[in-house]
């Protein structure tokens, strides 16, 4: 008996495969495209001093992207929104339609990370993003004092 490959697979199969969208859409999800099953793939490698990460983000802007740290997390989110006016010679509706959706992902960085030691830059659709290795704080060891008497 043979087991399934695990590096074949997608994290997101099943966050993106949305059934209904397929067929009301005919099979093309009118935010992403075709590109729907690469949104958000992310590679990350290891430097002496820092991790780099390029997030693919097919089709989104500069504008629709933001990165948020908040208590040792990163937060990517990418969002866009559609409209389909068509009107007629009268200019009576015939059809309207707003699309809109967000993809997220959320990376654990540390909590000795600040906002400032995080550079990005969005080229070509991807997310470039360099987080320095910072060593953890050290917490103090309680040092009790001996009491006389």
């Amino acid at each position: 008996m043979m087991m399934p490959s695990v590096f074949g697979e997608s994290l997101f199969d099943d966050l993106m495969d949305f059934p209904f969208e397929k067929e009301f859409f005919g099979h093309r999800n009118p935010l992403y495209g075709k590109h729907a099953q690469n949104v958000m793939k992310t590679d990350i490698k290891e430097l002496d001093t820092a991790y780099e990460m390029d997030i693919d983000l097919p089709g989104f802007k500069k504008e629709d992207v933001s990165a948020k740290l908040e208590n040792g997390y990163l937060t990517i989110t990418a969002a866009k929104g559609l409209d389909k006016d068509e009107k007629n010679d009268k200019g009576v509706y015939i059809r309207r339609e707003r699309y809109s959706g967000q993809c997220a992902r959320t990376f654990y960085v540390g909590e000795a990370v600040t906002q400032e030691d995080i550079k990005a830059k969005f080229e070509d659709g991807i997310l470039k993003v360099t987080i320095p290795k910072v060593e953890p704080k050290k917490v103090e060891d309680k040092k009790y004092i001996a009491i006389e008497g």
